[in-house]
């Protein structure tokens, strides 16, 4: 029997209701691909693969692979991978297997310690978005960072990651999951959060200006938003953008909603009176 290494983060998924739900989320049908992130011991992958296609699940855990492959080898529609999904090239792996390429669906109760860069993963990067784009990801994460991907402008939890992700894609938490529905049950609160990625209606003209600004903005969430970015933008030219857009000049990064980051985005990118580029911006402040 293999038991949870906390190592590798596992609490594995045992309510059935939450199960379901999470698998009515990903909105499946017959001709799905899908990739499942960390399979554990198959509690989704079963209710999974009797809906799709075909299923890829990437697993770290080698003492959890040999019982899936037991489980779901026969059933012709299940391939696995042994190893880290960050890591894994899955284009040239699945090259080999016509059947299993370009999954257009993400399913998975992730480890929470990797959340950040699962994300980036599934979603891409705001001058790089992940090609081609995904239809849906529906992730089982920690509630405090379903809060912060879905969460409004104005609100505490409102944040760099707020709006890269919802410049990515629509962002909805689907439900709340207290840690008994888990073995063992977690610390924290869980919430099934769904994405669905798109191209942004309004895209910034420079996404990785965007991103240095976002990255600058919310360096210190309790000052005014002026006063972390004058470290990169001249005062009086970022005074001026805020004034012409409209944006209180008193307010902190989380009052500024995506399409005010974008539009500020693209007036400080323009060139400066008398056809001066401005310089290339830091991601870090300067001294």
């Amino acid at each position: 029997m293999s038991y949870p290494r906390k190592r590798f983060g596992q609490h594995w998924l045992r309510d059935p209701q939450v199960l379901h739900t999470i698998v009515a989320a990903a909105r499946l049908c017959p001709s799905d691909r899908v990739l499942e992130i960390g399979p554990g011991k198959g509690a989704l992958t079963q209710p999974i693969l009797e809906q799709v296609q075909a299923l890829v699940a990437v697993e770290l855990d080698r003492d959890l692979c040999a019982a899936l492959h037991r489980r779901f080898d026969p059933l012709g529609n299940f391939l696995l991978l042994q190893g880290d999904v960050l890591a894994l090239d899955l284009h040239r792996l699945l090259a080999d297997f016509p059947a299993f390429q370009s999954p257009n669906k993400i399913v998975a109760n992730i480890p929470y310690n990797i959340t950040s860069p699962i994300l980036d993963l599934v979603l891409g990067t705001l001058d790089r978005p992940r090609t081609p784009s995904l239809e849906t990801v529906v992730l089982l994460v920690q509630k405090e960072v379903g809060d912060r991907v879905c969460a409004a402008p104005g609100s505490k939890t409102f944040g760099a990651l707020s709006v890269r992700c919802q410049y990515l894609a629509d962002c909805e938490m689907i439900c709340a999951v207290s840690p008994k529905a888990f073995k063992p049950p977690p610390k924290v609160e869980s919430t099934v959060l769904r994405l669905n990625p798109r191209p942004c209606p309004t895209p910034a003209q420079n996404p990785a200006h965007l991103d240095r600004l976002l990255k600058v903005g919310f360096g210190a969430k309790r000052k005014m938003l002026r006063n972390n970015l004058k470290s990169v933008v001249p005062l009086d030219r970022l005074d001026a953008a805020l004034e012409q857009l409209g944006i209180d000049l008193t307010i902190r990064a989380e009052g500024v909603g995506l399409q005010q980051w974008i539009a500020l985005s693209d007036r400080l990118s323009q060139p400066q009176p008398g056809g001066i580029p401005d310089p290339e911006y830091s991601p870090t402040p300067s001294p």
